[in-house]
């Protein structure tokens, strides 16, 4: 799962994801393992950070399990089967406010996964 969520942080960095937060839901979520929260500023930011996770997850091999969303470019949900990547623009993020309803849930840390990307040769 952490390999998956690694990809996915690195991936919506690459296009300009702000505010990524990864949350720990195995233990409140019966269907994910984890969910990774990024926040586009428009909508074709919101379309484009979304295509490049799922390109990347699905190059790396892990399928698609469900899309919704993409169409409007305001929020878009991506599941992987483990992982559940969620894709707002930020208004939509601020309303919706998806951190506080798991509140409870461990956050993984994934500045360290961007400093790697970061100092690794591509």
């Amino acid at each position: 799962m952490l390999a998956d969520l690694k990809i996915a942080v690195r991936a919506a960095d690459s296009k300009g994801a702000i505010a990524p937060v990864a949350l720990d839901v195995a233990e409140h979520f019966g269907f994910a393992d984890a969910f990774l929260v990024v926040s586009g500023e428009v909508e074709r930011n919101v379309q484009a950070i979304s295509d490049q996770v799922e390109r990347d997850l699905n190059e790396a091999g892990v399928r698609t399990v469900r899309r919704e969303g993409r169409e409007g470019g305001r929020w878009v949900l991506l599941d992987f089967g483990d992982i559940m990547v969620h894709v707002f623009h930020r208004e939509e993020r601020d309303f919706y406010q998806l951190e506080r309803l798991w509140h409870d849930s461990p956050k993984i840390d994934v500045s360290s996964m961007l400093e790697v990307a970061a100092t690794q040769p591509e």
